[in-house]
């Protein structure tokens, strides 16, 4: 339980119609909101809805609270407010220290006193585990791996060898960091020869990286996660990728190898990305986007074709496989036009 005084405090906002000493038990949705709640709102579909709440109070921006009855929490960034107010009601870990009996810890591992690694853990010889750091069951630290100050690995994860994390890195469930990338070499007989996979995996400090996500290490130069980024569930990033500092991309991106992302991207769910592409800071690429060239400027990009009645996409379908032999014969009327000297 906090207070409204305490919420507006940390969210950064200021009390409109509040007792800052009125006691909040949790947070809810609009819609779900009990007297003793704390709600919010960040987008105008859901504007019609505080004319219903319960909610004791509601997290929202100056403009909406104009026309909102219930006493406020008004802030410039209501999602960012709701973030942090939101924290104060989140499940803290059970704070551990030690090492959980069935573990298996490498005498040749450096392992700082204060840390917890928990059932079935694997730490191979030279890895490197500092302060604070909590690994949760099942998780495998490969040889000279580092993980940084703080950071918290919660189940099943890898950490393959000379993997090196920052501090304060999440992790969750089932990730992969640092396998071997698909380097291949085709033979003069057709047969797949297996490119050594030399690099590495750098990841920097307050990284978040979601459940079942791969990186893969680098061929020669390591593959690079800067500082802040957050990357959602099932994501696979390919050898020798470099992500800028504070980009996020949502689930199910794809990067091949050697692309470069900027600083402060945003990738939507299911994007692709090509091989050896760049794309500048401040990007933002809408869902299930393919690219195939490098983007030079800042800017919100899209492709591919958004859901239509089954009826329609035939039809357009259809039209798709045509463009071609209207585009010919469209040609054709130009460069009679010409001649004709009717253009």
């Amino acid at each position: 339980m906090t207070t409204l005084g305490e919420i507006a405090v940390v969210a950064g906002a200021y009390l409109r119609g509040c007792d800052a000493a009125t006691v909040i038990v949790g947070v809810a949705p609009l819609h779900r909101a009990e007297p003793g709640y704390l709600s919010f709102l960040t987008h105008r579909r859901y504007r019609a809805c505080l004319e219903t709440t319960r909610a004791t109070a509601v997290i929202l921006s100056p403009e909406d609270a104009a026309s909102c009855s219930t006493p406020a929490v008004v802030a410039a960034n209501p999602h960012v407010a709701y973030a942090r107010a939101a924290a104060l009601f989140a499940p803290v870990a059970e704070s551990r220290r030690g090492v959980h009996c069935t573990a298996w810890v490498s005498p040749d591992s450096h392992i700082a006193a204060d840390t917890w690694i928990g059932p079935h853990c694997v730490v191979e010889a030279g890895a490197v585990i500092e302060a604070g750091v909590v690994i949760g069951p099942g998780c495998v630290i490969g040889e000279y791996a580092i993980i940084g100050a703080n950071s918290r690995l919660v189940a099943q994860v890898t950490i393959c060898h000379r993997v090196r994390l920052g501090q304060r890195v999440l992790i969750h469930p089932g990730a992969v960091i640092g396998s071997d990338g698909f380097g291949l070499a085709l033979d003069s007989k057709g047969r797949w020869l297996k490119v050594p996979q030399l690099g590495s995996v750098l990841i920097g400090d307050e990284v978040e990286i979601g459940a079942n996500t791969t990186i893969d290490r680098g061929a020669l130069e390591d593959t690079v996660i800067e500082d802040g980024v957050k990357l959602d569930n099932q994501i696979q990033i390919a050898h020798n990728v470099h992500i800028g500092a504070h980009s996020a991309l949502a689930g199910c991106v794809g990067i091949a190898g050697s692309a470069r992302i900027g600083r402060h991207c945003m990738l939507g769910g299911g994007v692709g990305i090509a091989g050896h592409l760049e794309i500048v800071d401040h990007v933002q690429i809408t869902g299930m986007s393919l690219v195939t060239q490098s983007i030079t400027e800042s800017g919100v990009y899209s492709s591919g074709l958004a859901v239509e009645p089954n009826r329609i996409w035939n039809k357009i379908s259809a039209r798709l496989r045509r463009l071609d032999e209207i585009f010919r014969r469209l040609a054709a009327l130009e460069k009679k036009s010409n001649r004709d000297g009717t253009l």
